[in-house]
């Protein structure tokens, strides 16, 4: 297969994906509404399916209209394509995705009793808010230092979290470790992940552009090229650093998202107080 054969077949993967997930999300809603926990459980389901949708949505907007943001690479010639564009859908999908996980973490907390939890909960939001910013360091700048921070605070939250989880596990009734477990180990694959390949290979970057004396525009420069430039590449080497990470993004972070919302609180009755 040439270069070019090669991007595309791993677009429209891409785009099939975002399919299935849409039909995924649709076909959960239409459970969850069925099988309609009791009033106590329900808000707090019906707030997961919003957010899930939001992350659905978002993802799959990402899937059709990929986006290599520091290069300014796209798949498709439009202004929709922009990083400016691309970044905001970005920025609301995963503020969506981590909401999920802190409403479950303060549910669990709540129920639980337990108070890091719920301490780590209300701090989910606020960290990758943060997380957020510096990644708009990052592409609007160009300095790959801002997505060093930007992931490792991501790998950081995934750690903390899986943390509250286990200390969970003793106050969890059987049915609810099931997911428990689910959960624990998606996060510790998700951290381990991160804090092996993603952080690495930003850093990598950011110090391979210093070695090379890279000039960086200024913020106003950056949100001026980053909404109006995108360069067209189908070349396989200039994606090919992007794909591992993107296709599991789009499509496992998905199915946890989707997945949260059958998360059915309470844990266990009357857990003792730490």
């Amino acid at each position: 297969m040439t270069d070019a054969a090669n991007t595309l077949g791993w677009w429209h993967l891409l785009c099939a994906i975002a399919g299935l997930n849409l039909i995924a999300w649709t076909a959960s809603a239409a459970w969850v509404h069925r099988h309609r926990p009791d009033g106590t459980t329900w808000p707090h389901q019906r707030l997961q399916l919003l957010l899930s949708g939001l992350y659905v949505l978002g993802c799959g907007y990402r899937c059709f209209l990929p986006v290599f943001d520091v290069p300014r690479l796209v798949l498709v010639d439009s202004w929709a394509s922009s990083v400016l564009v691309g970044r905001t859908v970005a920025t609301l999908a995963e503020l969506s995705f981590a909401a999920q996980w802190a409403l479950l973490l303060r549910g669990a907390a709540l129920v639980t009793r337990h108070r890091p939890s719920l301490l780590l909960s209300q701090a989910v939001l606020p960290l990758i808010a943060l997380a957020e910013v510096n990644s708009w360091y990052a592409v609007l700048t160009t300095r790959n230092l801002g997505h060093v921070i930007e992931e490792t605070l991501w790998g950081t939250v995934a750690l903390l979290s899986v943390m509250a989880l286990l200390a969970l596990w003793p106050r969890s009734t059987p049915r609810a470790r099931r997911w428990l477990g689910l959960a624990i180990a998606a996060g510790a694959l998700y951290a381990t992940y991160m804090f092996t390949v993603d952080v690495p290979m930003y850093w990598a970057r950011w110090m391979a552009d210093q070695a090379a004396g890279r000039v960086y525009p200024s913020l106003a420069a950056g949100v001026a090229d980053a909404g109006g430039r995108w360069v067209v590449s189908y070349d396989w080497a200039h994606w090919r650093s992007e794909v591992t990470w993107m296709t599991l993004y789009f499509s496992v972070a998905v199915w946890i998202s989707i997945a949260l919302a059958h998360v059915r609180l309470p844990l266990r009755a009357h857990a003792p107080t730490p």
